[in-house]
């Protein structure tokens, strides 16, 4: 069975960092294309970074560009996305997934709430 499980967040000011984690298990999470999506209230599922599984060539959506660094130990089996510089609106849940089209399956999620 798959499962994906975040933790890492937390509140923090503007300006501050979160270093969040999601543990992988039930699949060769080596061979796998990952992406970080986050969900603010009201709103929809938003793409945030993808690493993809044999060349671990990384994107990220424009608005975390040069704040936000994703990694992956496959030792560990376990994704990382470093998040400087926080916003207010980086207030979201966050959550690990399977790189398709829906990001399924994906985690439980973790909160990250940027206020002052």
């Amino acid at each position: 069975e798959v499962q994906l499980v975040e933790s890492g967040g937390g509140f923090v000011q503007p300006g501050g960092s979160l270093k969040l984690s999601c543990a992988a298990s039930g699949f060769t999470f080596s061979g796998v294309t990952m992406s970080w999506v986050r969900q603010a209230p009201g709103k929809g599922l938003e793409w945030v970074s993808r690493e993809t599984s044999r060349t671990y060539s990384r994107y990220y959506a424009s608005f975390v560009k040069g704040r936000f660094t994703m990694s992956r130990d496959n030792a560990k089996n376990t994704l990382y996305l470093e998040m400087n510089s926080l916003k207010t609106e980086d207030s979201a849940v966050y959550y690990c997934a399977f790189s398709n089209d829906r990001f399924q399956p994906r985690g439980q999620g973790t909160q990250v709430t940027v206020s002052s």
